[in-house]
């Protein structure tokens, strides 16, 4: 489940700087790890690039994609998709889903095109500074 949440003064509340997302393992319970903000809308982004989807299709596609261990839960997805789209980097038509369902269909604007590619280039830095880290301790 992607949900940012904090401790403060002994209760939760809605945090700013991180994501909790599930990462299931193969026949074991799931882990929760706490994301950088902006990991659920590159995955969102690079999602869509190809084909426009509604929102249960893309959580299933990311599930598919990561081999099952990644699972995206509707209250995190769909606030990510209207901010992406409040963002420009997403418009939203309504169609009809493969089982007949009215459902909002997302796709990549071009501002958003341009998003991935910047989101993507932040991603390698990033997780190549991490695993350099890593590595040398």
């Amino acid at each position: 489940m992607i949900r940012a949440w904090r401790r403060v003064r002994g209760t939760f509340a809605p945090a700013r700087t991180s994501l909790s997302f599930a990462i299931y393992k193969r026949d074991s319970v799931s882990d929760q790890t706490d994301l950088i903000q902006g990991t659920l809308d590159l995955l969102i982004l690079r999602t869509i690039a190809l084909e426009p989807m509604h929102g249960w299709a893309i959580a299933q596609r990311i599930q598919q994609i990561s081999d099952e261990l990644l699972r995206v839960q509707q209250g995190s997805l769909y606030p990510a998709l209207h901010r992406l789209e409040h963002q420009g980097w997403i418009t939203a038509e309504w169609g009809v889903s493969e089982t007949n369902r009215r459902a909002r269909f997302y796709s990549l604007t071009k501002a958003g095109r341009k998003q991935v590619a910047t989101e993507l280039s932040k991603w390698e830095r990033l997780s190549a500074g991490v695993n350099l880290v890593l590595a040398r301790t």
